[in-house]
């Protein structure tokens, strides 16, 4: 598996779509973001998208990993790959938007993450179709950092 920095344009939309349900938000912030891919024989497998939100602090708006490859580990090193390049690029601090419960809100905690904050209703304003995970339906975002 390679671990590299992309443009946008080598990120599948469909792969974006695994985590982020949203086509639409997906466009707003992928242009003005740093691209991140784990690639296995030239194939994209994996993507973190993270954008700069203000001096020294950055924003991970999306990681995804197609379904066939999940649960290998791909994602979680990935994750700890842009961690790690992220001080280079003057970031020393890693923020992200998650479920207020769930596999992901776990997937973050084990790399390191700490919740910072609750958006109330988040999911329910901001995204047109609701969003279901075990039959519960997510309402509510987790604001959670790490210091780097």
């Amino acid at each position: 598996m390679e671990y590299l920095e992309t443009k946008a344009g080598d990120i599948p939309i469909q792969l974006l779509l695994e985590a982020d349900p949203s086509e639409q938000i997906i466009y707003s912030y992928l242009s003005q973001a740093w691209c991140f891919a784990a690639k296995l024989d030239d194939n994209v497998v994996g993507a973190c998208i993270v954008k700069g939100l203000k001096q020294g602090i950055a924003e991970i708006v999306n990681v995804a990993v197609y379904p066939g490859f999940q649960q290998q580990g791909i994602g979680s090193d990935l994750l700890r790959f842009v961690l790690a390049e992220l001080p280079n690029k003057a970031v020393y601090r890693a923020e992200l938007g998650t479920g207020s419960f769930g596999y992901q809100l776990t997937y973050y905690q084990r790399i390191g993450f700490r919740v910072d904050t609750v958006i109330k209703d988040y999911f329910l304003t901001h995204y047109a179709d609701p969003i279901f995970e075990n039959g519960i339906q997510h309402k509510d975002m987790l604001r959670l950092y790490i210091d780097l």
